[in-house]
């Protein structure tokens, strides 16, 4: 998307629990920083105010269209955000080409954006119109469409049971794959039409969504690749910080730092994970599943 295209299409984002992201990050003005997932830049452009003209912010994300969107929102800052474009699992390549070691704080907010969702030519929310894509990085990887075509009738269903927690996945799986082809969002919507109850059906569809998104994007396997690594590259005293917004991601976060307390090598700050007020959840609904867990590297 060039510039003018931007400027056509006004994107107003909205972070999820920001006074909290940056309580439990503990911010140091000279501190170096990564947000593994800056979007839209909406936590950066928070951390950045409380840095020193020497701390460092690091963002790191596979959306092409959202860090055009922040390399323009940033370009006229007093202090850069240095931009790359990778997943965060792969962060520790990014902090090898800086020749940086250590990180004083990581965030991460594992959501899809409300730009993501809302765009007609992604396919990443049903409310919207147009191709079943679904990909982060729209350059890379299969499409939505070409994963569910080359499923079995079995493979789906186990994936959508299990990503998405969906119980009638087996006969939503069958719907998918007699549509001899189902290329469009509008296609996807119809099969959960035909094997879903009405009360439910919303929740179906997010669930079904979801699902084919996790999978297509291997959100899960990347999520397990940072959390093996990201203690290794805090410094003692660093804070790490995630929002993830289905149980699933919840539970990866809560073993890994339980298991690297028993370890001795993290202080984990949040007990139970930490919830939007229901100011924020009533003025921005999209943030009502988000659950933040933080943690101190301690040796």
């Amino acid at each position: 998307m060039n510039a003018k295209a931007l400027q056509e299409q006004p994107y107003s984002h909205i972070p999820v629990m920001v006074s909290e992201v940056l309580t439990y990050l503990n911010l140091h003005p000279n501190g170096t920083y990564l947000d593994g997932t800056i979007g839209a830049g909406g936590h950066a452009t928070q951390i950045l105010n409380q840095l020193s003209a020497n701390g460092k912010l690091i963002g790191i994300d596979r959306d092409a269209e959202a860090l055009e969107i922040c390399s323009n929102h940033f370009a006229a800052s007093a202090h850069p955000v240095l931009l790359y474009r990778s997943s965060y699992h792969q962060f520790p390549g990014v902090l090898k080409k800086l020749k940086i070691s250590e990180l004083n704080g990581m965030v991460l907010d594992l959501g899809i954006s409300s730009m993501q969702l809302d765009s007609d030519s992604r396919g990443f929310g049903f409310e919207t119109e147009g191709k079943l894509d679904m990909r982060f990085d729209e350059d890379t990887g299969e499409t939505a469409a070409e994963l569910i075509s080359r499923l079995s009738e079995k493979e789906l269903a186990d994936l959508i049971y299990q990503y998405g927690e969906e119980r009638h996945s087996r006969k939503i799986a069958r719907t998918i794959k007699s549509i001899k082809q189902l290329t469009t969002v509008a296609d996807l919507k119809e099969a959960v039409r035909r094997s879903t109850p009405p009360h439910q059906r919303n929740k179906s569809l997010a669930r079904v969504f979801q699902a084919i998104r996790i999978a297509v994007n291997g959100e899960l396997d990347k999520l397990a690749i940072f959390l093996d690594h990201f203690n290794d590259y805090l410094s003692i005293g660093g804070r790490i910080v995630i929002m993830s917004y289905h149980s699933l991601e919840d539970r990866m976060i809560k073993h890994r730092f339980r298991s690297l307390k028993q370890s001795g090598k993290l202080k984990v700050l949040t007990k139970k994970p930490i919830l939007p007020s229901e100011v924020e959840q009533s003025h921005n609904r999209r943030s009502r599943s988000a659950k933040l867990r933080a943690a101190e590297r301690i040796a």
